[in-house]
């Protein structure tokens, strides 16, 4: 009985871990350069982040060699800024932009880079555990119309719905 419970302890801890079939993270993923402030420039939106705008991560060093994430958006409804503190580990290699990132606890969700802008990590495209969860990150508050359209193409092939994507709204 212990050692059952055990597993279905594992299974939950770890449920909201891997990718959808379509999704291959980035290899020569490099941390350092993808460290700092991106802007949410589109997402399938979710509970979490409902009714946002304005919103922000930022990704700086643990001293244990891990990430910490501060995701910061502005609800009008509340007529109030709100933070969530995060921690986010590599998966596999610190070269593959494939990451486990908690808020809660011991419950880890998928971050997986799919798309990157290579020469200057201006943009990133980045989806969760499954085909609901995905973000159009950048540096900037917004995008070219081609990285519009490479991020709608490049999810639209992956199995992602791009008709229920929110543009967020940047100031």
């Amino acid at each position: 009985m212990k050692t059952v419970l055990i597993i279905i302890t594992a299974l939950l801890l770890h449920g909201c871990l891997g990718m959808p079939q379509s999704v291959e993270p980035v290899s020569q993923f490099e941390l350092d350069r993808y460290l700092g402030k991106w802007y949410e420039v589109a997402r399938l939106d979710h509970s979490f982040e409902k009714g946002l705008t304005q919103v922000s991560a930022e990704y700086s060093l643990r001293d244990d060699g891990g990430v910490a994430v501060l995701n910061r958006g502005y609800s009008a409804e509340k007529e109030k800024w709100q933070e969530a503190e995060g921690k986010a580990y590599f998966v596999n290699n610190s070269d593959e932009g494939y990451l486990k990132v908690s808020f809660f606890g011991p419950f880890y969700g998928s971050y997986v880079v799919f798309d990157l802008d290579r020469d200057n990590y201006q943009y990133s495209f980045v989806s969760g555990p499954d085909t609901a969860y995905l973000w159009l990150l950048s540096r900037t508050p917004n995008v070219t119309p081609e990285v519009k359209a490479r991020f709608i193409n490049m999810s639209e092939a992956r199995g992602f719905n791009s008709d229920d994507l929110i543009w967020v709204e940047q100031q």
